[in-house]
């Protein structure tokens, strides 16, 4: 990993050496905390849309914006959308965390349950975003000794976050955007529910932590209360993993949402919301600029990834033991960039499809024969999102771009960077053709 040079190099080296021979461990995850990571995609892409309906600020007067506690700063004067920062690539920190109970401050001694790094290119146009399970072994700076990371706002707020990202995985941030979660059911509420596949059925009761769930299979419009059901929901055997899924999911279906006509009648809601439970480093104008940005981006351009590893249990603490191999992949291409040319003709493809979906497979296979690519993994799945998944560092977004005009029916797929091939071993790419 690109660790800063100084003194805690050596003793960082040592400690993966530890935590590789720590992985032959499994999970037994308990503890149930939600993300709300997807409030933050709510909160800037409403800024935005404010700034695109002049007729709404006139219900907000300075001393309103002022209010936020400096959190937001509304200003009027500029509104031509020219991007506020340089042509260099710039990475956002996005933080959802949890709440200390009820009369405790809202950022104070607070864990993130969320960590989501955000690499924009301005001369691209593109966004790439790495989701960082909450669960992961690091050692934290300033003496705080091995912890998970979602540790780090707790024990030495945002700056502490900041400091492991640059010397853990040589990740320099230049903003952030923390989201409390209590805002996400108030949002979801606001807008009028999210529309999601529910892709098993959810079935939980914790009458302690006052959670309960009850979902059935399908396509169902989520009240605030269901999503952060559907959020929080980790009794499927992939615990932090599965949950970090749903939330990229959801934010799918959230961007949708936010781009209908009938969300801008809910704006004013939302911002209320919005000026309690968000902190960020940046003025309301500079976060309605990123947000413009952020929907000039195609969606096909727009890239997900997770950095790799394993659970491991070790007592009564369970932990995600990143792969140091795998996820320096991982923060090259995504933070970096860095892709290597290859000769796409000779790619190897993978499909995965459910039972339902096996006419469209066939197809699939028959188009990508046509086009040069040999198919070497055909098999059904239960999995129940479909994505194009890039196995490989050299499958770039540029190439994927390329067969969707050559096969229109992967069109408005997620891509996903997944170097552990745990889809399909010896493919360079996968199609998953699932049920939702």
């Amino acid at each position: 990993m690109k660790i800063a040079q100084n003194n805690q190099e050596e003793e960082y080296r040592e400690f993966l050496k530890k935590i590789r021979q720590e992985r032959q461990g499994t999970s037994n995850i308990a503890k149930l905390l939600f993300t709300v990571v997807l409030a933050v995609l709510c909160a800037v892409i409403v800024c935005v849309t404010v700034f695109e309906n002049s007729y709404i600020l006139d219900k907000y007067s300075a001393e309103q914006a002022d209010s936020s506690g400096g959190f937001f700063k509304f200003s009027r004067k500029r509104r031509d959308f020219q991007v506020p920062f340089s042509p260099r690539r710039q990475n956002i920190l996005l933080l959802g965390i949890d709440s200390n109970g009820q009369g405790t401050d809202l950022w104070e001694g607070t864990r993130s349950d969320t960590i989501m790094v955000v690499n924009i290119d301005p001369k691209s146009h593109t966004i790439k975003a790495i989701s960082i399970p909450r669960d992961s072994k690091v050692y934290l700076p300033d003496n705080k000794g091995v912890q998970k990371i979602n540790s780090a706002h707790a024990l030495g707020g945002v700056n502490l976050v900041k400091k492991t990202l640059k010397e853990t995985f040589g990740i320099k941030i230049d903003h952030y955007i923390i989201v409390h979660d209590e805002a996400v059911e108030k949002i979801i509420d606001a807008l009028g529910g999210v529309t999601v596949y529910v892709e098993k059925p959810m079935k939980y009761h914790d009458w302690a932590g006052h959670l309960h769930i009850d979902l059935n299979k399908g396509e169902t419009v989520l009240s605030g209360r269901q999503a952060v059901g559907y959020l929080r929901y980790r009794k499927d055997g992939l615990g932090d993993i599965g949950r970090t899924q749903r939330q990229q999911w959801f934010m799918k279906s959230l961007f949708e949402k936010l781009h209908s006509p009938q969300a801008i009648a809910k704006i004013p809601e939302v911002l209320n919301i919005c000026k309690t439970y968000i902190k960020t480093d940046m003025s309301f104008y500079e976060l309605s600029q990123y947000a413009a940005f952020a929907r000039g981006v195609d969606e096909n351009k727009i890239e997900i990834a997770t950095l790799p590893g394993a659970p491991n249990q070790r007592g009564y603490i369970s932990y995600w033991i990143l792969d140091p191999q795998k996820t320096q992949q991982v923060i090259d291409r995504m933070i970096y960039r860095d892709v290597q040319p290859a000769d796409s003709s000779r790619f190897k493809a993978g499909i995965m499809y459910s039972p339902l979906k096996e006419a469209k497979a066939q197809k699939l296979k028959e188009e990508l024969n046509a086009l040069g690519y040999e198919v070497n993994m055909m098999k059904t799945t239960h999995l129940s999102h479909t994505r194009f998944v890039a196995n490989k560092n050299d499958v770039s977004v540029e190439f994927f771009n390329h067969l969707q005009k050559k096969i229109p029916e992967i069109n408005k797929m997620q891509f996903i960077y997944d170097p552990t091939e745990n889809y399909s071993v010896g493919s360079d790419f996968t199609i998953i053709l699932a049920e939702g």
